[in-house]
């Protein structure tokens, strides 16, 4: 197959046009399916049509009229050998004034309705009939995804091109396929592109027909053989061998007031043997809000700086970041470690300072956010890279970090833990290591539901937490379509707060704030000197205040069920018996009452990214759009678990024993998505 291009004529506008669809060559117009499928391979008789069915009709065109009333439209009178009907087009052209000729015949495809006039068609989809007496289509008519200047029937002859031209020999060997029950990929390609007539259009739409299969075991096979070959690539590097005898790490062990939990030493002695390999560590450490990935990570940068290298650890916010540089400050100043700060925030002679205190090797360990990864900032010698959060960073912002200084390891950290579909198909390049139970001391948040009319309900518990010694939390509404929008409703709850509860110490913290003053507040607020804070969603990760032990999430029923789950656990870190408030808007629509209803009956968060998982698909679930992960266009992990598996068991197999057959698969799919899928 020409996975390179196309095999005939494209003039240079149409490939503009269709690279805004993806498709670059033969091998992208075959993958091109139908959005759905119309049925143009009969005609129904006007006599026989009932109200409310689908149909395609012959007629000629007999009355031409433009009406005013009720509102300005095109009416035809069509009529065939059995009866009339009306057709009406209430947005027209002039020219369909000229192109609707008296005597002229149409195929009209539309719903019939029950009009005043009696049966009528709005806006069908028609096309002129030069010869009556010619054949129908024998398969449905697919419809296809299209963009502006490219007609479906412009796009309909390319991909009759492609099938006719492209070669569709098979990449699979036939025991595999028949162990599977998939057919081969010329019969899938050729019944999806052209079904024939005799198969509903809606069982197609349903993408569940053993040719569909086919192309998601496909798709998903190309990702587990992509994935896999950046892994060997990965293992194939070299990196720094960070095989510490442990003295600095034992030191930080005996003065830390607490011992790891099981599950913290599983995933450090899996982590401490990645870094002593002479390859490039690529891990994830996931583990629930509060499980204490943070230790994990320390332990880790201590054995780079043994082994004499630098490490950096990255957030996406600010105010995470400067949570893990307060901390790391706290457990390694005492071991004689300067840790570095690094944000975009910092004067310009301080940012100067850092810079040349790490490319000099001064700095054996960095915080900050995005900005560590910017082009002026040089490491001396960096052997570990940390990036917590790791699905808010993009790709390109994850490797620009990774590939400071050669090839470090990379340890990637997340408190959005990822349901194992996703973890067996989008994260089959990296080792996981788990931290599946909290540490010992660490409450469960029970969670309450409250709409905005019981508001002076919460508001008394609010005050009656903090005039016992409490502290609470008040995350103000989410206002995705401007930032200026979510800080005024920052301020306006701030004001109404210090109102409603006079006698509390209630402070601010906003995303907009200058980092002085936002760590000013946060240090009240750690310090019991205010007793109620008012934020937006900067909270969200990192904040550790064990007194805290009250939330109020005002209008939870616009925030995903990931973010919730964040909040809440900010609170339930200490002692006290720990409660987070959802309040919330009525009505709610069906999408925002699965969301409650999930955070309310699950603490767990693998179940919680299970079912948000099931709610908004992939994609969604992914931040597609924000951290560059890939998208399947056909297969969906959750739904097809079983090719899933046959996937990767079958990718591992060709990789050993056919490279050929895995180039060839590999060379078909990827076409112009080779970034997309990870190769």
């Amino acid at each position: 197959m020409n996975t390179a291009g196309f095999s005939f004529p494209v003039s240079p506008a149409l490939k503009a046009r269709l690279a805004k669809l993806g498709i670059a060559g033969d091998a992208d117009l075959l993958l091109h399916l139908p959005l759905r499928y119309e049925d143009e391979t009969r005609l129904h008789p006007i006599a026989t049509l009932r109200v409310g069915e689908y149909a395609q009709i012959q007629a000629t065109v007999r009355e031409v009229e433009v009406s005013a009333r009720p509102r300005r439209s095109l009416k035809l009178a069509v009529e065939d050998a059995g009866g009339s009907l009306l057709v009406r087009f209430l947005h027209f052209y002039p020219s369909q004034l000229k192109e609707f000729q008296p005597g002229r015949i149409f195929r009209f495809s539309g719903e019939a309705r029950g009009g005043f006039f009696g049966l009528e068609m709005v806006h069908p989809r028609y096309r002129r009939v030069e010869d009556p007496t010619a054949p129908l289509p024998e398969s449905l008519t697919p419809v296809y995804p299209t963009t502006a200047g490219l007609s479906q029937s412009a796009l309909r002859r390319l991909i009759e091109q492609a099938l006719a031209q492209a070669d569709l020999a098979d990449t699979l060997a036939a025991d595999l396929l028949t162990g599977l029950g998939l057919p081969d990929f010329a019969a899938s390609v050729h019944f999806l592109h052209r079904p024939p007539a005799d198969i509903p259009p809606a069982a197609l739409e349903a993408r569940n027909h053993p040719a569909f299969r086919r192309l998601a075991f496909d798709e998903l096979l190309a990702q587990q053989l992509s994935l896999r070959r950046a892994r060997a690539r990965h293992r194939q590097s070299d990196a720094p061998v960070l095989d510490a005898a442990g003295r600095l790490a034992a030191a930080l062990r005996a003065a830390l007031p607490f011992a790891l939990t099981a599950a913290q030493e599983k995933a450090w002695r899996e982590i401490a043997a990645d870094l002593a390999r002479p390859h490039p560590m690529r891990r994830l450490l996931q583990g629930d809000v509060g499980s204490g990935k943070t230790v994990v990570a320390a332990l880790a940068c201590l054995a780079a700086v043994e082994a004499g290298y630098q490490a950096a650890l990255m957030a996406p916010t600010e105010i995470l970041a400067e949570q893990h540089y307060r901390k790391l400050c706290l457990w390694l100043a005492p071991l004689g470690l300067e840790v570095g700060w690094f944000a975009s925030a910092l004067p310009a002679a301080e940012k100067r300072r850092v810079r040349e205190a790490l490319a000099s090797g001064r700095i054996a360990l960095a915080v900050g956010t995005h900005a560590l990864f910017q082009n002026e900032v040089a490491f001396a010698r960096l052997g570990l890279a940390v990036v917590d959060e790791q699905h808010r960073f993009g790709v390109a912002q994850r490797l620009a970090l990774a590939h400071k200084g050669g090839e470090p390891h990379l340890l990637m950290m997340s408190a959005t833990p990822i349901p194992r579909t996703l973890a067996m198909s989008y994260y089959a390049d990296l080792d996981v290591s788990v931290i599946d139970a909290l540490p010992p001391g660490r409450s469960l948040v029970a969670t309450r539901l409250a709409s905005e009319t019981r508001r002076a309900e919460v508001l008394a518990r609010v005050r009656e937490v903090c005039l016992t010694g409490g502290q609470a939390y008040w995350v103000c509404p989410l206002v995705e379509e401007s930032e200026k929008l979510e800080l005024q409703a920052a301020l306006d709850t701030y004001d109404a707060l210090r109102g409603q509860l006079p006698e509390l110490s209630v402070g601010l913290v906003h995303g907009r704030m200058k980092a002085q003053e936002k760590n000013a507040v946060m240090a009240a607020f750690q310090a019991g000197a205010v007793q109620l804070l008012v934020a937006t969603t900067v909270i969200e990760v990192g904040v550790d205040v064990p007194n805290a032990s009250l939330m109020v999430i005002e209008h939870a029923e616009r925030m995903g069920l990931a973010q919730l789950h964040q909040l809440r656990g900010r609170v339930g870190r200490g002692s006290r018996a720990s409660v987070c408030v959802l309040l919330y808007q009525t009505p709610l629509s069906e999408a925002a009452r699965a969301r409650l209803k999930v955070i309310y009956e699950n603490t767990d968060g693998f179940e919680i990214a299970r079912q948000d998982l099931l709610l908004r698909g992939p994609g969604e679930f992914l931040g597609a759009r924000q951290s560059g992960a890939p998208l399947l266009r056909f297969a969906d992990p959750e739904r097809h678990i079983d090719l899933l598996d046959a996937a990767r068991a079958a990718a591992a197999t060709l990789l050993a024993q056919a490279p050929q057959d895995a180039a060839a698969h590999l060379a078909r799919w990827l076409g112009s998505r080779q970034a997309w899928l990870g190769g």
